[in-house]
C-alpha cells in the first residue's frame, strides 16, 4: 500500500526530470572549471548522453541510482508497492542502457557513467571529489572504452 496519495505520487512523480538535474549541473561545472568544453544531450550521440566530449569522443551519462539500479547502493531499493510495475521499469532501463553501451561501443564512442551516489560522495568532501575527479580524467585520456564511477 503506497503511503501517498494517488495526487500526491503523481505529483512527486512531475517533479523528477530526466535532464538538468542537481548532480549533472554539479559534474559538468566541475568538468567545465578543469576546462573541459561539452555539449549537452546531443540527439546524434546513441542515448542522448548529458555530457558529450567531442574532443575526447566521450559520452558521460550521470545516472540516478534509483532508476538504472546501481548494482550494491543503498539508493537502488525496490519499492514496497506496485512491486511488478516497478520490477518492469527497472529492468527495462537496464536493458536499455546496455543497448546504448553497445550502440556507443559499435561507433567507437567512449562511455563514462557516473554515478549519483558518486556525486553525492564528492559534494561532501573534497579529497574524494578530487579522486572521482582524476579517475574521470585518467579515463578520457586513456584507451579504455567503458569506466563507470
Amino acid at each position: 500500500m503506497d503511503i501517498k496519495s494517488p495526487e500526491e505520487r503523481s505529483k512527486n512523480m512531475a517533479a523528477i526530470h530526466s535532464k538538468n538535474t542537481k548532480p549533472e549541473i554539479y559534474f559538468r561545472k566541475l568538468l567545465f572549471a578543469q576546462g573541459y568544453r561539452y555539449s549537452l544531450n546531443s540527439g546524434k550521440i546513441p542515448g542522448h548522453p548529458d555530457i558529450y566530449l567531442r574532443k575526447y569522443n566521450t559520452a558521460i551519462f550521470v545516472h540516478g541510482c534509483f532508476w538504472h539500479r546501481h548494482y550494491g547502493c543503498k539508493y537502488a531499493y525496490m519499492p514496497k508497492s506496485k512491486v511488478e510495475f516497478w520490477q518492469k521499469k527497472f529492468e527495462a532501463n537496464v536493458k536499455r542502457d546496455s543497448v546504448v553501451r553497445m550502440e556507443l561501443q559499435d561507433k567507437d564512442i567512449k562511455c563514462l557513467v557516473v554515478w549519483e551516489c558518486t556525486i553525492k560522495r564528492m559534494k561532501k568532501n573534497q579529497v574524494d571529489c578530487e579522486k572521482y575527479l582524476e579517475l574521470a580524467e585518467s579515463f578520457l585520456e586513456g584507451n579504455q572504452t567503458f569506466f563507470e564511477i
